[in-house]
């Protein structure tokens, strides 16, 4: 892995961290102050968390330029596909077999984690890396 892959996948660590705070402070307040039931809580605490991850990592990690609905489009599509599974995955450990929430809440995390940086790297940017102002402005210097 190059020099340039591995400041990418920290950086994307870092953003990812951010966003898991915000997801977990957000699950947390309404976890803890509605009494809803599991999915409710996890899915608000998802959409907040992925817009600012996706923001973040499309500007500074991904250095990506290509067409903002595209891109979100497109992750939009893998949360079509991963937020119906980890919702109803995460409802049933929680609410079924009782586990702990944030410890259902974490294993989510952990799993979005993984699969979001390989499908935005490989998928949604892997045409567009290093293309905004800020790459630009780096590979000149």
């Amino acid at each position: 892995m190059s020099k340039k892959e591995v400041v990418r996948s920290l950086k994307f660590l870092m953003f990812s961290a951010s966003a898991g705070i915000i997801e977990i402070a957000a699950f947390s307040v309404l976890n803890e102050l509605t009494h809803w039931s599991y999915w409710p809580c996890y899915l608000i605490a998802l959409v907040l968390s992925v817009l600012w991850n996706f923001t973040l990592n499309r500007r500074y990690t991904f250095q990506s330029a290509n067409n903002v609905p595209l891109a979100m489009a497109q992750v939009l599509g893998f949360y079509c596909v991963f937020t119906p599974v980890s919702t109803i995955l995460g409802n049933y450990l929680a609410d079924t077999l009782l586990w702990n929430e944030y410890l259902v809440t974490a294993m989510n995390m952990a799993a979005n984690f993984i699969l979001e940086y390989l499908y935005d790297r490989f998928v949604v940017f892997r045409k567009s890396l290093d293309t905004n102002s800020i790459a630009k402005k780096h590979a000149a210097q």
